[in-house]
């Protein structure tokens, strides 16, 4: 078949090539679409086709939504490189430390100060690493004990892969295995805020490596309402998670890393140097930020488990907590504790929640308090031996 033309000005009706049927006329009010040589195109849809307003409505929408998506992309690349870049010049400026011990795909970082007095393990808390401790207690410490500190897995220095567990349960598990494999026997745990839940974990999963509990601070129980300054961390997708580790979580931790520290310690001051002393700095590495946000995605799943088994715990326990602490109520944390266990005992203070950095001379002596009466009641089982 041959398409039909006209002539402009031929006021003939076109007819199909072969004799077939009439094709209907122009309608009148449509704009001419001219080819070249005058002829004009008769179909309706080939007419629309030419028009050049709708070839530029079409294609302008489809180079802005190129354009779009290329910028887009420019701007996801350009994070994940700022973020790649922070990342190495923390580590530069903040390197391990201590050593390194494989257990079940995960290396965990620590520092052991040796000797031969009874063990004592620093956990730290939610985002943190072991620099958290960093302000003199190990040092007050390790005049009488063998001090260990640890980045729990995936914070600080140690790794996690992004498919493990990051629930109560399997943290203990894996610090039991490198208290065995230390050979710590039944240290004292001395816990900070997550660092706590983690330790009473170890105390009712694992009571052949825990003798003695001195908690700081410390969630015990699940919170109702979490303050919005964590909001950014309660990412239940990996895939959403890891996004954005790698692009926006990096350069917010830089923008408003110092209002975040400020609640976090209030209404303590935070020291000047906590960003490197205390480690602070490590938290902007996107490591850190996924596993943050996967610990405490999982704490609130598993911790009612716990809550039910407190009352269990026959060990010597001390707990240390701030009355302006702004992160966890110690009415909902500490007192709720002592009414499910009497035998903890709790001392409160006026504080905030980084108690290790702002009265660490308070958090020694609660250890040493716990220390006493592990010794106390070895006497006594002794005794009642003979």
């Amino acid at each position: 078949m041959v398409l039909p033309y006209r002539r402009a000005g031929d006021s003939s009706t076109p007819r199909l090539s072969g004799g077939g049927e009439r094709l209907r006329p122009d309608k009148p009010g449509l704009p001419s679409a001219k080819r070249p040589g005058g002829l004009e195109l008769l179909d309706d849809g080939h007419r629309l086709i030419w028009q050049p307003a709708t070839w530029f409505r079409g294609g302008f929408a489809m180079a802005f939504f190129l354009a779009l998506i290329f910028f887009i992309g420019c701007v996801v690349l350009a994070l994940a490189w700022f973020t790649a870049l922070t990342a190495r010049r923390v580590e530069a400026m903040l390197p391990p430390r201590g050593r390194f011990m494989d257990i079940d795909g995960q290396r965990i970082h620590y520092t052991d100060t040796g000797g031969s007095g009874p063990a004592v393990v620093l956990i730290h808390g939610l985002a943190g690493n072991m620099l958290n401790f960093n302000y003199t207690m190990p040092e007050k410490l390790a005049a009488d004990f063998r001090v260990i500190a640890v980045d729990r897995p995936g914070s600080g220095y140690s790794t996690r892969p992004d498919d493990a567990s990051a629930t109560l349960a399997a943290q203990a598990a894996t610090l039991a295995t490198l208290f065995r494999q230390l050979e710590l026997g039944r240290a004292i745990l001395v816990g900070h805020s997550l660092g706590g839940a983690l330790s009473l974990a170890l105390a009712l999963d694992h009571p052949d490596c825990v003798g003695g509990l001195a908690l700081i601070a410390p969630l015990t129980h699940t919170v109702e309402k979490a303050p919005t300054e964590f909001n950014g961390l309660l990412i239940r997708s990996r895939v959403w998670r890891k996004i954005v580790a790698w692009t926006v979580a990096t350069p917010g931790g830089i923008l408003g890393g110092a209002k975040l520290l400020a609640f976090a310690f209030a209404p303590d001051v935070p020291p000047a140097d906590f960003s490197t002393r205390g480690g602070g700095l490590l938290g902007l590495r996107p490591s850190n930020f996924y596993a943050a946000s996967s610990d405490i995605v999982a704490v609130e799943d598993v911790l009612p488990g716990y809550m039910a088994r407190y009352h269990a715990l026959r060990i010597p326990m001390a707990m240390l907590y701030g009355r302006g602490d702004h992160l966890l109520d110690f009415r909902a944390q500490g007192e709720a504790m002592v009414e499910k266990n009497p035998a903890l005992e709790l001392e409160l203070l006026e504080g905030g929640h980084m108690l290790p950095v702002t009265v660490p001379d308070r958090c020694v002596a609660i250890v040493r308090r716990v220390a006493d009466r592990m010794k106390e009641a070895h006497i006594s089982r002794a005794q009642d031996a003979f």
